[in-house]
């Protein structure tokens, strides 16, 4: 899939085009539990509200025409919190919904899931496997949901695989490369991202797609993600345009 996207790439440079389309938005859910303490609100109706807001932004995706969307949904830390079962009951809410949505399956969206996503209760993982299963054949357009992540650990993981390769013989050390690295990624099938908005007041990345995003242009939204509307996304993709060399 991977040579795919660079095949893609290739076509346009022969044939003159300037590299500016977004191919891959990387997005980010921060803020919520801030913006619920503000608002005095129910916590789940915050979670809702948010996931309601995700799939809008699946729909400017497709809008757009922008092959690859990866979403910072659950970090690995949020698990420690109180309102954790909470949070799952609207994932999975959500999930419910994406596999039963007419734009998922008419614009043949394949969702994925990034993280170790199969140690959260398994009521959760259930669902994104009946979701992964439901749009594994799709082709067009790609929604990656990263829950239960940690762009440290993603390397981590990696650099685990690497080790039993050579240990098990198939890897020679000096073999070892910024490719073979990419290739053990959670994201190993995907261009890095060209653009991220980062949600939230606070202008850091968290380590979301660490190996990946080192060129990546980065939209600090300086809102809370149920605060996010189409305008800010149109407000991203035209900063992005304008800081694109």
């Amino acid at each position: 899939m991977l040579e795919r996207f660079k095949l893609m790439l290739k076509l346009w440079e022969k044939e003159g085009k300037p590299k500016k389309a977004v191919m891959h938005l990387a997005l980010t859910m921060h803020g919520m539990e801030r913006w619920n303490e503000q608002k005095k609100a129910p916590i789940q109706e915050t979670y809702r509200k948010s996931f309601s807001i995700l799939k809008e932004i699946i729909e400017l995706q497709i809008k757009n025409n922008i092959p690859i969307l990866s979403v910072y949904v659950l970090p690995e830390q949020l698990k420690k919190e109180n309102d954790y079962p909470l949070f799952l009951d609207e994932l999975i809410a959500f999930l419910n919904s994406i596999k039963r949505l007419s734009l998922v399956h008419d614009n043949k969206v394949k969702i994925s899931a990034l993280g170790k996503w199969y140690d959260i209760p398994g009521r959760a993982v259930d669902v994104i496997k009946e979701v992964l299963e439901e749009t594994k054949d799709y082709d067009k357009f790609f929604v990656n949901l990263c829950v239960n992540y940690d762009g440290r650990e993603e390397i981590a993981d990696a650099c685990r695989i690497i080790g039993r390769q050579i240990k098990a013989g198939k890897l020679d050390v000096d073999a070892i490369n910024k490719n073979s690295i990419k290739e053990n990624l959670y994201s190993s099938y995907f261009l890095p991202p060209d653009l991220i908005i980062k949600s939230g007041k606070i202008s850091q990345t968290t380590g979301f797609l660490m190996w990946d995003t080192p060129y990546a242009i980065i939209y600090f939204t300086q809102k809370y993600f149920p605060e996010f509307t189409k305008s800010d996304f149109s407000k991203a993709m035209e900063f992005y345009s304008s800081n694109k060399k």
